[in-house]
């Protein structure tokens, strides 16, 4: 599938459902990574949310665990390209997705991701942020942002070649190639491929996490994260460039292109 056969597909799903934004059960909150309408897609408002929502959670005692999750076949197709072609939208864009990543980098429990189906972009990048991402055995993974005139975010010009190896992350990166996910696997990006439903796994895994003492796992996954600050710093750094590249008229020209294709 190529660049715009991924948005178009996220105009053209009316079949995919639409879920709450969160659940809570058992001390496991799932929080929904989609556009308010339903979409798999991200936009600022949905930027704005998980932000909130993450912060939120943190402070809450009564989560002990997170599990980010798309849409039954198609986890998240990646930004909103609308936002992107608007520059009156750009400062508050640029805002908001600053905002989220660096409520992923810093969020201080454990957090899970279930994929099903595709993770673009930002829908893949933030999982370099989850400390188990479990996928159904179809899911397939992609950052195309080079494709697109664009820079990686969420920090992964750290966190991808620390997970996958760089030769790995460059040809995830620069060459854009699309990984199955048992090549995914193979690679670090997901930890399990669920032998049966995604979500019913992923779930699962959470509750025995939430069931373990919590001071003792906060601390032992602290001790393996290490600070954070650092990826907070690249985050910045990558989003400056980010935006510069959102502001190229040559950028801009090709993702009109390819939005033009997706109508």
């Amino acid at each position: 599938m190529n660049i715009a056969q991924n948005f178009l597909a996220a105009e053209l799903a009316p079949d995919l459902e639409i879920r709450p934004d969160t659940e809570f059960r058992n001390h496991v909150l799932t929080i929904s990574v989609t556009a308010d309408d339903g979409r798999p897609v991200l936009d600022r408002k949905a930027y704005d949310r998980l932000a909130a929502t993450l912060r939120a959670a943190a402070d809450d005692d009564e989560v002990r665990v997170v599990v980010l999750r798309g849409l039954s076949g198609c986890f998240c197709l990646g930004g909103d390209l609308s936002e992107f072609l608007d520059a009156t939208k750009h400062e508050a864009l640029i805002a908001a997705v600053t905002g989220m990543f660096r409520a992923l980098a810093t969020f201080p429990k454990p957090l899970l991701a279930c994929v099903d189906g595709d993770a673009v972009g930002v829908g893949c990048t933030i999982l370099f942020h989850c400390d188990m991402v479990i996928a159904s055995a179809g899911s397939t993974f992609r950052v195309p942002f080079v494709d697109l005139g664009l820079v990686p975010d969420a920090a992964t010009s750290i966190l991808a070649p620390e997970r996958m190896g760089y030769a790995a992350a460059f040809r995830f990166f620069c060459l854009g190639d699309t990984l199955a996910a048992s090549e995914a696997k193979s690679l670090g990006l997901v930890a399990e491929i669920a032998p049966d439903a995604a979500e019913d796994w992923t779930h699962s895994r959470a509750r025995q996490l939430a069931k373990k003492p919590v001071e003792a796992l906060r601390q032992t996954r602290g001790l393996l994260r290490g600070d954070g600050a650092h990826l907070c710093d690249r985050i910045d750094q990558e989003i400056s460039l980010f935006h510069k590249a959102l502001q190229d008229d040559t950028t801009q020209r090709r993702l009109a292109r390819i939005a033009k294709r997706a109508a």
